[in-house]
């Protein structure tokens, strides 16, 4: 699919973002994770449409699905899906719904919307591509990233697949986590810190500014799974 040159811009998102209606109470929701999502569409993850079905493409995973229009806005200004279903996203017969569904979605690996699911599926799909030992042409592995919120981090599946993936050193797994300080119980010294002790690499940086997450999301991490903190200020 293909989306308009004029509309492929970061500069373009509220326009796309606001073709979408009917999901106002989950404005903040999206508006947090949009910087996130742009800098990895743009400058991260190598993945494009006509890659999207690739074994060797990047995967990422959207775990916080609730509020999508921001993950539907920039899969639009990228070119995974028309402009034009964007306007149509809660009709009966359009693909796009409140929650992704990735057997409808062009790009979305997922269904999501369920808190707690995204990182446990990220990590079994990081292994599965390590068993198949699938590589891309320059040798290197794909990665899979996540997208979870610091809220969902309560969830006691997000908890074991930490643990596992820290102890069996996925490096190709990296988990960005939006902190809007939603989460009920916390976590003491911090998120990256429960990251780390299960063998991370943590970096926390600004989740609006785009130079410091796309650093944070490149430098090099041998050896271990990564976690990104971007710090975020819900707009409502």
């Amino acid at each position: 699919m293909t989306t308009a040159a004029t509309l492929s811009r970061y500069a373009d998102l509220p326009v796309l973002i606001g073709l979408m209606e009917g999901d106002e109470k989950h404005k903040g929701a999206a508006n947090s994770t949009l910087d996130v999502l742009w800098v990895l569409y743009d400058r991260v993850l190598a993945v494009t449409p006509e890659t999207a079905e690739h074994p060797a493409r990047d995967r990422f995973l959207l775990s916080k699905g609730h509020g999508p229009v921001a993950f539907y806005a920039v899969l639009a200004a990228k070119g995974f899906l028309d402009v034009p279903t964007l306007r149509g996203w809660r009709a009966f017969d359009s693909p796009l719904g409140h929650h992704p569904d990735r057997v409808l979605v062009p790009g979305a690996e997922i269904g999501s919307g369920s808190l707690g699911h995204g990182l446990p599926l990220a990590l079994g799909t990081a292994l599965g591509l390590r068993a198949r030992d699938v590589r891309r042409p320059d040798g290197a592995p794909p990665r899979t990233v996540v997208l979870v919120g610091d809220g969902e981090l309560d969830e006691g599946s997000n908890h074991e697949a930490i643990t596992v993936a820290g102890r069996l050193r996925v490096e190709e797994l990296t988990t960005v986590v939006v902190d809007n300080r939603s989460s009920a119980h916390g976590w003491p010294e911090g998120i990256g810190t429960r990251f780390e002790t299960e063998g991370w690499i943590s970096r926390e940086v600004d989740g609006h500014d785009h130079d410091a997450l796309h650093t944070a999301l490149t430098a090099p991490h041998p050896g271990h799974p990564l976690a990104v903190i971007a710090r975020v200020r819900s707009k409502r």
